[in-house]
């Protein structure tokens, strides 16, 4: 990235609109500004209405805002024009600018230059990419805590601890002729057994995080006609699964979205689980079993015209190829307008009538509301941030192994180096520009 030169790009969604926003910023931003409108001068965080000229030509009459360096986004001399959204306008505009020494911003290079300057670690800025991807409540309020820099300081105050254990073994190594030890071994094990308990509360929100940003999985399961593709219709409020008398109807997932109360879940309707000679159906049937693994909550949907034994026999099967114990597992009796249910435990509902479609609706929401509600800043949500905080517990593990192996100063050092540079991955403390190219990679061109 050429850092000093003025970047210039349209910071507001392609397109027509009423007003269009474009953002330049860098080493002589404002001399380029000046050089393309009426205004003689700009006072910092001041709008001022000018016009934007090209010679003689008038393209616009825009509002313009200077922000002076290091108070503003980027932590550069940043000019923001305030246009006609006119698509024509726009492009003139920007080759104008771009003509006066100006170029073409890269995807993500404000954001990017603002973690440069010290304006946002990199943790900070991955987290406006989310808030601009936000679509419901909760996404909003997870990338809105992390970018406020809550998750941020649970890092910094991990990586504190971590180079104060690191330096004390680094200044054993600089006596290491003298035999000494500068570190309390009982107290350094018990700070590695606190550190790797931090982390692994980290790593293991990593699952409700990524619910929230992707969706809250729910799998809904059970044997052919139990009224699962209804139950999803009933859910959506819409015909969006084929529904038919004949079994084995079903023979592929079929994922859909729907919102309640500001959580997204994300419902996927399966093949009915059986035994079944037809290879299209007995891979659809694995696909049921792999849905109902991955997601989050398991949605076992029973024929209440069924005997109760089924139930028993299914959840049974069912625990033997999907690990229920870490899922919320809901049982519900469907076409209770036509029989009574053959078990007493679960939701009584009839997808063909609606009925029960609310309650399960809140049951849902109740559940995972509860979960999100508190720390959401504590929430790990994204997957190299995951990945990163892995090898730091792997290193940490090490670190561990050597205190109670009374190994060398040296070995163990170089352990904690490694739970080091893993967690400077994840702020920017330590990263290469392919890493920041990646992550940079995802922002739009105005950002």
């Amino acid at each position: 990235m050429r850092r000093n030169e003025s970047i210039v790009a349209v910071a507001t969604p392609a397109g027509t609109g009423g007003v269009a926003l474009v953002r330049l910023s860098g080493e002589g931003a404002l001399a380029i500004a000046l050089e393309c409108l009426t205004a003689k001068q700009l006072h910092p965080r001041r709008a001022t209405l000018t016009r934007i000229v090209d010679g003689d030509r008038l393209l616009d009459e825009a509002v313009a805002t200077l922000y002076p360096a290091p108070h503003s986004y980027t932590g550069e001399e940043t000019v923001e024009l305030a246009c006609h959204g006119s698509l024509y306008v726009q492009e003139a505009v920007l080759q104008l600018l771009i003509g006066h020494g100006a170029r073409l911003a890269e995807p993500g290079e404000f954001t990017r230059r603002a973690f440069m300057n010290g304006k946002l670690n990199l943790s900070q800025a991955e987290a406006v990419a989310d808030l601009i991807d936000a679509a419901t409540p909760a996404q909003h309020r997870l990338a809105v805590s992390q970018l406020r820099g809550g998750y941020a300081r649970q890092l910094a105050d991990l990586r504190h601890r971590l180079v104060e254990l690191t330096a004390l073994f680094e200044l054993e190594l600089d006596f290491s002729q003298e035999d000494v030890e500068f570190a309390d071994r009982s107290e350094l094990n018990a700070l590695v057994a606190t550190l790797r308990q931090r982390v692994g509360e980290l790593t293991a929100s990593f699952k409700t995080g990524q619910a929230l940003k992707r969706g809250i999985g729910v799998a809904i399961v059970g044997r052919p006609n139990a009224g699962k593709s209804s139950l999803l219709n009933a859910l959506l409020a819409d015909e969006r699964a084929i529904v038919s008398p004949v079994a084995g109807t079903t023979r592929d997932t079929i994922e859909e979205l729907l919102t309640i109360n500001g959580l997204t879940f994300r419902f996927i309707d399966t093949a009915g689980l059986r035994q079944s000679d037809d290879a299209v159906e007995s891979i659809g049937i694995e696909r049921a079993y792999r849905a109902a693994s991955q997601a989050e909550v398991v949605v076992y949907v029973h024929d209440c015209q069924q005997p109760a034994s089924e139930i028993d026999n299914d959840l049974r099967q069912l625990r033997e190829r999907v690990p229920l114990e870490d899922k919320l597992l809901i049982v519900v009796h469907n076409k209770c307008d036509l029989a009574q249910p053959a078990s007493p435990q679960g939701l009584l509902l009839s997808a063909s009538h609606n009925t029960g479609i609310e309650e399960l609706k809140q049951q849902l929401h109740a559940t995972f509301a509860s979960r999100t509600a508190a720390g959401s800043d504590l929430l790990v949500s994204n997957a190299r941030h995951y990945t990163a905080l892995l090898r730091v517990d792997e290193a940490l593990g090490h670190v561990a192994d050597g205190l109670a192996a009374a190994m060398p100063s040296d070995l163990v050092a170089t352990d904690l180096r490694d739970a080091l540079y893993h967690l400077g991955t994840i702020t920017g403390e330590v990263t290469g520009d392919e890493v920041l190219s990646t992550i940079f990679s995802r922002f739009c061109i105005g950002k």
